[in-house]
């Protein structure tokens, strides 16, 4: 291997690949030559890519236990070929000349069952095509941006401090890992909860997860079978009739209204289902908060009918126009309710910390469910969330969040008023971190999300949240992650791209 030892010293390497690459002492083809076609048959197969690190010549040899001389011999062979190359400062690599689309082409790919063997039978509830959750809309990070936050405000200075001590002071390591979660985050997370979201719980209720959608996953495993009913509101969160449908319950769509989810509609349409998932505080996505008559008469529903009610309280920390909203769990006198929450939005979606707080009879299904799937959430994370919010940083941030996104609420929706005035209907802004446009006359809210892609504009058409066919074509603009001064522009884009969708409408179609 070649390195030239003038090159900046920050250079960035790339990960060291090695593959499978074995070799066979009682062969007759010489061992040099079984590297060499190791190495070819990993490249033509797609296994190595162009700009991978293959490892030296020396560790190679000590990893296959052999003399080095072969690996040299192969590497040089490998080189000559063009299937390695050299580069300053880094060392072999597989070459960047190799044609990607070729090298892809020649994968291997399993081929139909024959005849002679038994069929490909895979789970029922992965029937349905899975489609990478990516559509123009959220491929991208910009402006409108559903469930982005702003990053930029999050205290790293704090963080990495935090992160530093406990990283020296050998937090999380060979500890034993406890299913419920860290017990010192869990009295944390209870304090906050009590006082700020008026749930009533104790540390031993609380379950730390891998985020709310983690929340969802066990809290169906844990009370639900297939074929059971359960109401969602439509429209709703995709996500969460997701987690359902794969564990086969039967999605049972209740409209919602100002008052949010309509419970006479639902005991009419299936009276004897097994729970209810709501999102009492701020619904997703049209921003209602559920009121408290409602709220009685879902728990009154679900305690005759020995149902569950499962409470997503995914931006419950945001509110603009009055004082915050008590959770429904809070209200529940019977312990229906499995309450559901996260970090996501008040620090970062990427640390993947949420929690459920579970009625007490319920901790060991629960419990039996999490040591049967992943044994407890990542031990090192939750020590640090935890030092954030003993020491006050949590609270000075959600304050200061709760400013900056008044703020951004407040541009959106002047922007909006002042750019589209009667053209168009706001709901749902008194919260959270979207609020909904719906533009009158609008029929098709799919292309229009699409072509606003195009001008870096990642809004989510309102007719992709209904499971059944939509009754209302708007647009879900999330706020969070736009910085007031973008807004003004981008929602001057927004009405370009809908004078431009309008008037391709009215075109006469061509003979």
């Amino acid at each position: 291997m070649i390195y030239d030892h003038r090159a900046p010293p920050m250079t960035k390497r790339p990960a060291t690949s090695v593959p499978l690459i074995g070799v066979d002492r009682k062969s007759a083809e010489p061992l040099h030559r079984q590297v060499y076609e190791s190495y070819r048959g990993a490249v033509l197969a797609g296994r190595l890519r162009p700009g991978q690190m293959v490892p030296s010549t020396r560790a190679l040899a000590l990893e296959l236990q052999i003399s080095r001389m072969p690996v040299l011999t192969a590497y040089a062979q490998l080189l000559a070929e063009g299937y390695f190359e050299t580069r300053a400062g880094i060392g072999t690599v597989i070459s960047e000349g190799l044609p990607v689309q070729r090298l892809a082409s020649r994968t291997i790919q399993p081929s139909a069952p024959s005849a002679d063997v038994g069929p490909r039978i895979v789970a029922s509830r992965c029937l349905t095509p899975y489609r990478p959750f990516l559509p123009a809309w959220i491929s991208g990070r910009g402006a409108f941006n559903v469930g982005a936050v702003a990053l930029e405000h999050f205290p790293h200075r704090t963080w990495t401090r935090l992160v530093t001590r406990s990283a020296r002071n050998g937090a999380g390591i060979g500890s034993a890992r406890d299913v419920m979660g860290s017990l010192p985050l869990r009295e944390a997370i209870a304090d906050y909860l009590r006082t700020s979201r008026a749930v009533n719980c104790v540390a031993d209720q609380i379950m730390i997860t891998n985020g709310s959608q983690n929340g969802v996953e066990l809290t169906v495993r844990a009370l639900l079978d297939p074929g059971s009913p359960v109401w969602v509101e439509e429209p709703g969160y995709q996500l969460a009739r997701d987690v359902l449908s794969m564990a086969g319950c039967r999605i049972v769509p209740v409209p919602v209204d100002q008052q949010g989810i309509d419970v006479a509609r639902g005991i009419k349409l299936s009276r004897n289902a097994r729970a209810a998932f709501v999102t009492p505080s701020h619904q997703f996505p049209l921003g209602m908060t559920m009121s408290v008559s409602r709220r009685l008469e879902l728990l009154a529903w679900a305690s005759k009918q020995g149902a569950w009610i499962i409470e997503d309280d995914y931006d419950g920390e945001f509110r603009y126009e009055s004082k915050q909203i008590a959770s429904l769990q809070g209200l529940d006198r019977d312990g229906r309710v499995i309450y559901i929450g996260t970090f996501s939005k008040v620090l970062s979606p990427a640390l993947r910390i949420g929690y459920v707080v579970i009625p007490r009879d319920l901790l060991p299904y629960f419990m039996r469910v999490r040591w049967a799937t992943d044994l407890g959430s990542e031990e090192f994370i939750q020590g640090v969330v935890t030092d954030f919010l003993r020491e006050g940083h949590f609270a000075r941030h959600l304050r200061s969040m709760r400013i900056l996104y008044r703020e951004r609420r407040s541009v959106l929706v002047e922007a909006l008023e002042r750019s589209l005035g009667s053209e168009a209907q706001i709901v749902g802004a008194e919260a959270g971190l979207h609020l909904v446009l719906l533009p009158k006359g609008l029929n098709d809210d799919v292309e229009p999300c699409k072509a606003a892609a195009l001008e870096q504009l990642w809004l989510w058409p309102l007719s992709q949240c209904y499971y059944g066919p939509a009754t209302e074509h708007g647009f879900v603009l999330g706020f969070g992650g736009t910085p007031p001064e973008r807004i003004p522009k981008a929602v001057k884009q927004l009405k370009e791209v809908l004078r431009g969708r309008r008037q391709a409408s009215l075109r006469p179609a061509r003979p």
